[in-house]
C-alpha cells in the first residue's frame, strides 16, 4: 500500500454562485485490526502511517503493556489492514475492563474516568517544567507549520512531544486518540524520557484527550482549541497544566499556572531523568 496519507480525486467546488471542477487532497481513512497471542483485540481506524508506533502507544494507554519489552513480537500486514501481537505474557491485562464503563474516584479526588483501566494506568504529573508564554505561541506555531497533510487537506489532528524550544517529533492522523497514541509509541520504542516534555495538540482537549496525555506522563497539555470542563478538573487532579485557544500572541490557562512563566531567564526547569 501507499505510504501517503491522501489521496486525490476530482470534485464541484461552488464558490461565488459558480461551480467548478477541480482536483482535491482527501485523507485516507484506513482500518486497522489488532490481535494478541491470535485473539482479535480491537480494531482502530487511522491514518497509514507509523502503524508499530501507533499500536504500541494503544496497548500502553490501554495498560495492555507497560514497557516495550513487554513485546515479543509485532508484525504490521499492511495489505490486509492486521497487526500481530505476541506478548511474553499470555495473560493480557484488563481485557475484561477493555469495552466496560467505569466512573470511580481515586485517592480520595474527584477523578471520573470512563473506564476502569485509566484508574490504573493515569499517572499524576511530577514534572517541575516551566516554559515561558513565548514558547506556548512558538511551538503551536512549530507544530501547525510542521503538518503539510493538514495543510492541503484540513482533515487530519496534529500533536507533537516537545522541549521548551523543539518539537522532539510529531505526528498526524485522522483520529485525534491516535496521533497520541503514536507520540507515546514512539517514545516507548526510542526510551524517551517524557516527565520533562511538553504535548502540544490541535484538537480540542476532551477529558479522553487529557486522560491520553496522563498516561503518557507529561506535565504541561497547549492546544488551540478549548478544554472541556471535566478535562479542567482531571487536569487539577492530576497536576496537568492545561492551555487552550492558543492563536496569535494570546492562550488561556485553565489549570495549574505556575508552569507557564514570563521571566525570560527563567525558561525551562528539567528534571533529571
Amino acid at each position: 500500500m501507499t505510504d501517503s496519507l491522501s489521496s486525490t480525486r476530482s470534485i464541484v467546488k461552488y464558490n461565488q454562485q459558480q461551480f467548478s471542477t477541480l482536483e482535491d487532497e482527501i485523507v485516507i481513512e484506513f482500518p486497522l485490526t489488532i490481535y494478541i497471542n491470535n485473539e482479535e483485540f480491537a480494531t482502530m481506524v487511522c491514518s497509514p502511517r507509523d502503524f508499530a508506533e501507533m499500536v504500541i502507544g494503544f496497548l500502553a494507554s490501554e495498560g495492555v503493556i507497560r514497557f516495550k519489552k513487554e513485546i515479543k513480537d509485532l508484525t504490521i500486514d499492511e495489505d490486509r489492514g492486521f497487526a500481530y501481537v505476541e506478548l511474553h505474557s499470555t495473560d493480557i491485562k484488563n481485557q475484561q475492563y477493555f469495552s466496560k464503563r467505569f466512573i470511580g474516584s481515586c485517592c480520595g479526588k474527584s477523578r471520573q474516568f470512563y473506564f476502569q483501566n485509566d484508574v490504573r494506568t493515569a499517572k499524576t504529573s511530577m514534572s517541575s517544567t516551566t516554559i515561558t508564554a513565548e514558547q506556548c505561541i512558538s511551538l503551536m506555531k512549530k507544530m501547525q507549520d510542521s503538518s503539510l497533510v493538514f495543510k492541503n487537506t484540513g482533515g487530519v489532528h496534529n500533536a507533537a512531544l516537545c522541549s521548551a524550544d523543539e518539537l522532539i517529533v510529531n505526528r498526524s492522523d485522522i483520529g485525534r486518540h491516535n496521533a497520541l497514541d503514536k507520540l507515546y509509541g514512539h517514545s516507548l520504542l526510542n526510551g524517551i524520557a517524557v516527565r520533562d516534555k511538553i504535548l502540544v495538540f490541535s484538537g480540542r482537549i476532551s477529558s479522553e484527550i487529557l486522560t491520553k496525555a496522563a498516561k503518557i506522563g507529561v506535565g504541561i497539555v497547549l492546544s488551540k482549541s478549548a478544554p472541556t470542563d471535566l478535562a479542567i478538573q482531571l487536569a487539577e487532579d492530576l497536576n496537568i497544566t492545561a492551555v487552550g485557544f492558543i492563536r496569535g500572541s494570546s492562550f488561556n490557562i485553565y489549570s495549574h499556572p505556575e508552569r507557564i512563566v514570563l521571566d525570560q531567564t527563567n525558561e525551562t526547569k528539567e528534571e533529571s531523568s
